[in-house]
């Protein structure tokens, strides 16, 4: 196997302008070989388009299940390590869990950033020297490299926190692709969502702000269809039948998601980040997020995402949240008021109220004034018109401002989901 392998390389090198991309096939032959082999059926994928951000050149998969990612470099790089704190490479080993490095006779194995094997399976040097293939070096401990390299499994996450690292490491790749699909001459669905947040959110909204915008958004949207989700076949497919469409900037966004247009260069990204999800004990980390914080999971799991995500912009900004024990008795409080000082005898279900929040994050203050609306409808005459009082009164009197972008729609994302649990029809766009 390695001895063909071998005479593949040294045909192709001997041919004479051979670029990195011109050894692929060889490479993926001896995976495969090694996979019939082991009686294993992974797929590789290898990259077609090459992107300026950078993606790694082949991608493993067994069904929709990660497996790893392989990262080549040129044959004539003599030493990986010197290519170790480039830019693109410090990327892939602070973000892929499972990565291999090569100029396909040195392979150097990563996991979770750090070097756990390394093998040379020829000189590079030599292949100019001989006229023939070498033979074949360390070649137990080059199916050794592989045999752990195939044998990752994605753990199964049952902490929020956990979660939160593993999705915020993906999310982190996310911003320089988009940036990049903005840049390239090709109108894509990227431009057209960029152009949707500008005309319905921030006219001066820029490149930058967008991709760090997205990248959240579209992460917590994957995230939360998974609360929703019960079976362990996730993916970003099922993913959009879960999250609402009836705004406009939501439709836009996440029916990409399962879209063949889905350009491809941030698609491999969100398929991790659904098979992350897809392993996860959600049901445990929903307890999790309860026992922590009380209250929604999907509102408080957004402070603890960011903290992995950007903690800089977390804390520069505020991003710390009121617990809901708090929020409560706020709320509350302001109901009680309501109705005793200023006469408004329904509370917050009083058509004459409107009520702000100025610095709403995830919009937990509102989404609490709307529960105890339902209870007040329900509690006394009003129960059938129920529909009418979301419609004329807390979609035209609940107002919410909120400084970054990504909480102020997740928040939009979680009302509408809310108010689809508390039986009101949104009407089809």
């Amino acid at each position: 196997m390695l001895k063909e392998y071998l005479e593949d390389i040294t045909k192709t090198f001997k041919a004479g302008d051979a670029t990195e991309a011109s050894y692929y096939s060889a490479l993926k032959k001896l995976l495969e070989n090694y996979l019939n082999f082991k009686n294993k059926k992974p797929s590789i994928t290898i990259e077609a388009r090459r992107t300026k951000a950078g993606k790694p050149d082949f991608t493993i998969r067994n069904g929709k299940e990660l497996i790893g990612y392989i990262e080549a470099k040129d044959l004539t790089l003599t030493n990986l390590t010197d290519v170790y704190d480039t830019e693109q490479i410090e990327r892939y080993r602070a973000r892929l869990p499972n990565f291999i490095l090569t100029n396909f006779l040195d392979l150097h194995l990563f996991r979770s950033g750090k070097v756990v094997k390394e093998v040379r399976i020829g000189q590079p040097s030599i292949l100019k020297k001989l006229k023939t293939a070498p033979p074949p070096d360390n070649g137990e401990d080059f199916f050794k490299l592989l045999d752990t390299f195939f044998s990752y499994n994605i753990p199964e996450l049952k902490s929020a926190k956990s979660l939160a690292e593993e999705l915020a490491q993906k999310a982190q790749l996310l911003p320089s692709y988009i940036i990049e699909e903005l840049n390239n001459q090709e109108i894509t669905e990227i431009d057209r969502i960029y152009e949707a947040f500008r005309k319905y959110l921030i006219p001066d909204l820029s490149k930058e702000d967008f991709a760090d915008i997205y990248a959240q958004t579209i992460t917590y949207g994957l995230f939360t269809a998974r609360l929703q989700y019960q079976g362990k076949d996730f993916s970003r497919f099922i993913a959009s039948e879960y999250i609402p469409k009836n705004i406009h900037i939501f439709h836009d966004t996440f029916s990409l998601i399962s879209s063949s247009a889905l350009p491809e260069s941030i698609t491999w990204i969100l398929d991790d980040i659904a098979t992350i999800l897809a392993h996860c004990d959600i049901e445990k980390i929903r307890q999790d997020l309860h026992r922590q914080k009380g209250g929604d999971p999907l509102m408080h799991f957004y402070e603890t995402f960011l903290a992995e995500y950007d903690p800089q912009k977390r804390e520069a900004r505020g991003v710390y949240y009121t617990p809901l024990p708090v929020v409560s008795y706020i709320t509350r409080s302001i109901n009680i008021l309501l109705k005793k000082k200023f006469n408004k005898r329904d509370g917050f279900a009083d058509k004459t109220v409107t009520l702000l929040d100025p610095a709403a994050g995830t919009l937990t203050f509102l989404a609490q004034a709307i529960l105890l609306v339902k209870e007040e409808v329900f509690k006394g005459k009003m129960a059938g018109a129920w529909q009418q009082i979301i419609k004329n009164h807390v979609l035209k009197n609940f107002y919410a401002f909120e400084l970054l972008m990504a909480p102020y729609i997740i928040g939009h994302l979680k009302i509408s989901l809310l108010l689809e649990d508390l039986g009101y029809k949104f009407q089809k766009r």
